[in-house]
């Protein structure tokens, strides 16, 4: 039997490399005919993982992460019926059957069957199911022919694995995030946050026709990274209210479309940029975007943060104005993505070089041995999107 080795989460600011057990084609007792067993080629680090591991989550010691998987099959139940031994395929975060109400309507994010816990699963995360994570070497992907997005061209898929490998969470969620907020030809588009979620969303924002693209955050390397494909940027550390530096660059305080790539870890900004204060985004979101416009939230919000200062925001509670944004009729949108809403089209934008989306979010390849320092470089605000290579493939 192959050994196994995954990425675990020990306690707050540490993981660890331990062997794990070999996949099985299994869900408890009963043989999952409907699932394959995969040969990772990358798994990406995640920030929604960077919020257990900060322990700011209710996730158990033991955890093995990681929810962005992009393999080969190596074997296949006998109910599999598209999906081949040999495919290289991408697999969405979200865990969904197809069957129940909300897979069949796209809402694969919703799932009603795979977590007895609440709607939606996804591997490697608290309170998502108990499915085991994909920073490993092999790991099982139930439902195969629903979930399972192949590449059309093996040896292609390979060429543009650095991008590819995106596929699975950051780019649609970053992609989702835009459509949500409504960007389309010629919008206005502020971006909070330029962590990797932040940076695919801006460049997503480019994909879709977005005349000028605003990305805000408080580390100078994530906004030259942002400035490196185009987008104008805000350094939050600075004391200018958000709406002044706005109008510096366009000339009006607002903009049309506004995404929230941060999430419940927000910081204040100027003088209160050390401080956390969660709800400050969704404020400033409804104070800069325009009368009418939309607020994309694909920043995670929790319904457990035990590391929060307040016990309303222990519970997910976060104080906002939501007169204000009644006042405006803005439109929000919260949520995890559904990826398989977008990841064939996206895909075909690489495949076809409509995007470089890996160099836009600046793709480092790691080794899985080499995890742990990934994710306290990305912790330490690395402007990275870190990719772990459990065979080597890609770097040899």
């Amino acid at each position: 039997m192959c050994q196994n080795h995954g990425v675990a989460y020990i306690k707050p600011g540490e993981v660890e490399i331990q062997e794990i057990e070999y996949p099985k084609l299994a869900l408890g007792d009963r043989k999952c005919e409907h699932g394959v067993i995969l040969k990772i080629v990358s798994t990406n680090i995640c920030g929604s993982d960077q919020h257990m591991v900060r322990g700011r989550t209710t996730a158990p010691a033991g955890l093995v992460l990681g929810h962005e998987i992009t393999g080969i099959v190596i074997e296949a139940g006998r109910d599999v019926e598209y999906i081949k031994v040999g495919d290289l395929v991408s697999v969405p975060f979200n865990i969904a059957c197809g069957r129940c109400r909300n897979c069949k309507v796209g809402q694969t994010g919703i799932c009603l069957n795979v977590n007895p816990a609440r709607p939606g699963a996804a591997y490697g995360y608290v309170d998502m199911g108990g499915w085991v994570g994909g920073q490993a070497e092999y790991v099982m992907v139930p439902y195969a022919d629903f979930n399972l997005l192949k590449f059309p061209n093996k040896d292609q898929g390979m060429a543009y694995i650095k991008d590819l490998t995106l596929l699975s969470d950051i780019f649609p969620t970053g992609f989702h995030g835009a459509v949500m907020a409504g960007v389309g030809p010629g919008s206005i588009v502020y971006v909070a946050g330029a962590g990797p979620v932040g940076l695919a969303c801006a460049a997503s924002c480019h994909l879709l026709g977005a005349a000028v693209v605003i990305v805000g955050d408080m580390i100078q390397e994530r906004l030259d990274q942002a400035k490196s494909f185009g987008c104008e940027v805000i350094d939050l550390t600075k004391d200018t209210p958000l709406e002044q530096a706005i109008a510096a660059i366009i000339g009006v305080p607002e903009v049309d479309c506004f995404v929230d790539c941060v999430g419940f870890e927000a910081r204040g900004h100027g003088s209160n940029s050390g401080t956390e204060l969660p709800a400050t985004v969704l404020n400033t979101a409804m104070a800069v975007t325009r009368a009418g416009g939309a607020i994309g939230i694909p920043g995670l919000y929790v319904t457990g943060d035990p590391g929060a200062k307040d016990k309303a925001a222990q519970e997910g509670s976060l104080s906002i104005r939501i007169g204000l944004g009644w006042a405006k009729s803005h439109s929000f949108y919260t949520g995890q993505c559904p990826v398989m809403k977008y990841h064939r089209a996206l895909m075909n934008a690489i495949l076809y070089d409509k995007i470089k989306i890996a160099k836009a979010v600046n793709v480092e390849v790691i080794t899985l041995q080499d995890a742990p320092r990934g994710y306290k470089d990305f912790d330490k605000g690395a402007a990275k999107k870190f990719v772990i290579d459990p065979h080597n493939m890609i770097m040899n």
